[in-house]
């Protein structure tokens, strides 16, 4: 069975309104733009294809600040706003989405930013990479300041699924931990790690694809989780107003 793959940036409550979350999604286009070809343009989702493709994300502040306004929750104020996007891909196979949960401030759910990658052709061959990976979550991490992120096959997922506490983070692909979680102990290789500014880490585990297939892969990434469970930096996501 062929391998899939998503990415996605996790943070708990923190209330924002409408034009800072316009902000965080100019900031989050901006920054996806210079990632990959597959990221350089984005469509609302719509009824059907021909429909989503006559409606283009607008890149000015104003304009994005409506987006969001229309995204929010009609009952509850507190859930935020919701946007998605896509990618306009030609083929299904190639199709890149986001769907983004953002200015939530409760404890029923979770702020999130969650791509759906795609699963061959040339975008997978360029998109599914430790690099561009790595890249795109540093890109959402600059924009939206999760608490955690990661790049990982739908798979290794629901394997890590048995050894998780329900709302830590996933050790996948490539990882990302905010700065407030902690120092990254030394880390066995072919790991490395990446700065993200002032803002966290990325940790990457292997420079060729990550897949389930290989023992190898799947043996490394529950020693580093071990590592860095021990070190105190898998936590659950704490919601914080």
């Amino acid at each position: 069975m062929e391998e899939t793959y998503y990415a996605g940036v996790y943070w708990g409550s923190r209330r924002e309104n409408e034009g800072e979350c316009a902000k965080r999604l100019e900031n989050f286009l901006e920054e996806l733009r210079a990632t990959d070809p597959a990221f350089t343009r984005w469509f609302q989702l719509g009824k059907s294809r021909k429909d989503a493709l006559k409606r283009p994300f607008a890149l000015s502040h104003a304009e994005l600040e409506k987006l969001v306004r229309r995204g929010r929750d009609r009952v509850f104020e507190d859930l935020g706003f919701r946007i998605r996007g896509w990618n306009g891909a030609d083929e299904d196979r190639d199709a890149v989405d986001f769907d983004i949960l953002c200015g939530g401030y409760t404890d029923a759910v979770s702020n999130v930013c969650v791509f759906g990658l795609p699963i061959r052709g040339a975008h997978a061959d360029r998109v599914l990479t430790s690099p561009v990976l790595a890249d795109i979550l540093r890109a959402t991490a600059i924009a939206w300041e999760p608490d955690w992120g990661v790049a990982i096959s739908h798979a290794h997922r629901d394997i890590a699924e048995a050894r998780r506490v329900p709302k830590s983070p996933y050790v996948g692909w490539v990882t990302y931990l905010a700065q407030h979680r902690g120092t990254i102990p030394p880390l066995p290789a072919p790991v490395h790690i990446e700065p993200v500014g002032d803002k966290g880490t990325l940790i990457v585990l292997t420079p060729e694809r990550f897949t389930v297939s290989n023992p190898e892969h799947v043996a490394l990434a529950d020693r580093v989780r071990e590592v860095l469970d021990g070190a105190g930096l898998l936590e659950p996501l704490q919601h914080q107003s």
